[in-house]
């Protein structure tokens, strides 16, 4: 199953959500989102759903519901402003920018709670050629 990695840049790379137990799983994530990410936070950003149309209802369908994660403390390491992340997080409306690379993944309902995926095929198949519009826009 895919991610979708946006970096202060602009760029886009698409990536295989990582493999192995939570601990794992969350170190690679961390990695991809910057070497000085400790901590992730968990952020359902409004124009995800509203303008790009993705789904924000957590089923038990792997990667049917899609979320980001960025560097929870970001703002205190000064990583540059997400333009992307900022965008979909609606930061022209209430002020508080993303910072730092962004990762668009899944989530999914166990019977233990919610975990982080992949995307499903539709919701990458949706969000990708929508995020790579606003990207070249």
């Amino acid at each position: 199953m895919k991610m979708i990695k946006i970096t202060t840049q602009n760029e886009i790379f698409v990536l295989d959500f990582p493999e192995g137990n939570r601990s794992e799983q969350n170190k690679i994530l961390r990695n991809h989102i910057g070497p000085e990410c400790e901590y992730l936070e968990h952020v359902m950003a409004r124009r995800l759903y509203g303008v790009l149309g993705a789904s924000n209802r957590v089923t038990s369908a792997p990667g049917e519901c899609v979320s980001m994660l960025i560097d929870e403390e970001g703002l205190l390491h000064k990583l540059p402003v997400n333009p992307t992340g900022s965008y979909l997080y609606m930061t022209d409306i209430h002020g508080c920018p993303i910072v730092g690379n962004i990762l668009i993944i899944g989530e999914v309902y166990t019977g233990d709670g919610i975990d982080f995926c992949g995307m499903s095929d539709d919701q990458f198949n949706r969000l990708y050629p929508k995020l790579k519009k606003i990207l070249e826009g």
